[in-house]
């Protein structure tokens, strides 16, 4: 089909498309925000063990499925004439059903076998992540071809924004539940209404419409494949100079899953604490991915993973010296623009750095190599907070995010002014 007639047809759906994207992405935003990996999982694991590492592990794990398997399965993308199909069959059962399971393992274990109940827990996020990463190059590739690029950071903001305002208000409900529901009944249902969310988010997935592939490439052999990644990145010295600045970002990610932890130790959180910071965390995004999303269309997203950056190291900071909860709201509101930041431009700059045709293989190739990164963080931070105290691991994290942050900054040029080089 001629690239004319598919730029065509792009335009006329783009109203629909753009539509039914915030429909997926707004309402998995919500669901994930449930069941948020910075507060309400590291409480849970906090009940069922007493293992700094274990609360280390929910980012690990989350973190090496989603990006692990990516650049495994770039190639197979890449020779897809349609990615919808794909991606709905692995982000049905495998990216969303985890969370029913996850209640399951919570309702029936968390107190005769905690043990059991945090294994299976684990192992069910894990999947979920995995399956989120397998079918993440073609489901941004999908994207690519449905929402043109000036139109891709305002679709993310204003999904994200939405997701998380709709958090504010499961904030609330997370406040409640918590503290009208007996332990582990509480925890099973937000899982349960997690997974309810991700399925009102499959059905905007399902109703894409999306056009074919102006170029789908050849087979070529998982060995050939790999055999050709090196040079890309001895080529694309922008895009080698972006990855390892974000690499020096990731790093300092080990602190967020334990900023409620200190809080608690220090503060004595009760459900209501618990969840008045998850929309403190959720209201942030709202604001921030919206705000993210424009500029990152309008100036360039390395703008925006930068100043994301800088807003991690200081929510470590905060943390470290917060006297009292209503100061503590504030790494919060840091670690929403953070993460709000990530998620609207993490993804978005990779498509500036390739030609069309080589996008999944960017896409894989980013994620699947910061993956050992995404892992080690926090089980570092946990190591440091176990042997060093929180204080050091907060300082240690801040000074990181901090440094990739100002590698960003002055190191890379915004590929969206600049050649594939």
């Amino acid at each position: 089909m001629a690239q004319s007639v598919l730029e065509e047809r792009t335009h006329s759906n783009l109203a629909w498309n753009f539509s039914v994207n915030l429909i997926d992405i707004s309402f998995i935003t919500l669901g994930i925000s449930l069941v948020s990996r910075d507060t309400v999982l590291p409480v849970l694991v906090s009940k069922l063990t007493d293992s700094n590492l274990a609360i280390g592990l929910i980012a690990a794990l989350y973190g090496l499925g989603i990006y692990l398997p990516q650049l495994l399965t770039a190639n197979f993308t890449e020779r897809l004439r349609y990615k919808k199909p794909y991606v709905m069959l692995v982000g049905s059962v495998g990216e969303r059903l985890p969370y029913l399971l996850m209640g399951a393992a919570v309702w029936f274990f968390a107190v005769p076998a905690p043990h059991v109940a945090l294994g299976l827990t684990l192992a069910c996020l894990a999947i979920s992540g995995f399956s989120a990463g397998a079918g993440m190059p073609a489901w941004y590739d999908m994207i690519a071809k449905v929402i043109p690029l000036e139109r891709r950071g305002l679709w993310s903001g204003l999904g994200h924004g939405l997701g998380a305002l709709m958090g504010v208000v499961g904030a609330v409900l997370v406040g409640r539940i918590l503290d009208s529901y007996l332990y582990p009944n509480n925890f099973s249902l937000l899982f349960l209404l997690a997974f309810l969310a991700t399925c009102i988010s499959f059905v905007g997935l399902a109703l894409n419409r999306e056009p074919p592939s102006a170029i789908v490439k050849g087979h070529i052999s998982t060995r050939s494949y790999f055999r050709q990644l090196p040079v890309l990145l001895r080529t694309n010295h922008n895009y080698r100079r972006f990855f390892i600045s974000r690499t020096v970002v990731i790093l300092g990610t080990m602190a967020p899953g334990f900023f409620i932890i200190y809080g608690s130790q220090r503060f004595t959180l009760d459900g209501t604490a618990i969840g008045l910071l998850t929309a403190v965390l959720v209201a942030s995004q709202a604001v921030m991915s919206l705000a993210w999303g424009i500029i990152g269309d309008r100036i360039g997203h390395k703008v925006v993973l930068s100043a994301a950056a800088f807003a991690l190291a200081l929510g470590a900071i905060n943390t470290l010296l917060a006297p009292n909860l209503s100061w503590l709201m504030l790494s919060f509101v840091l670690l929403g623009m953070h993460s709000s930041g990530d998620a609207v431009s993490g993804l978005n700059i990779i498509l500036e750095f390739s030609a069309p045709e080589d996008r999944p293989t960017y896409i894989g190739l980013t994620n699947t190599l910061l993956a050992p990164t995404i892992v080690l963080a926090p089980i570092l931070g946990g190591w440091l907070a176990t042997v060093s105290g929180f204080p050091a691991m907060l300082a240690v994290a801040a000074s990181v995010a901090a440094l990739g942050g100002l590698l960003l900054a002055v190191w890379v040029r915004e590929p969206r002014h600049s050649t594939l080089s």
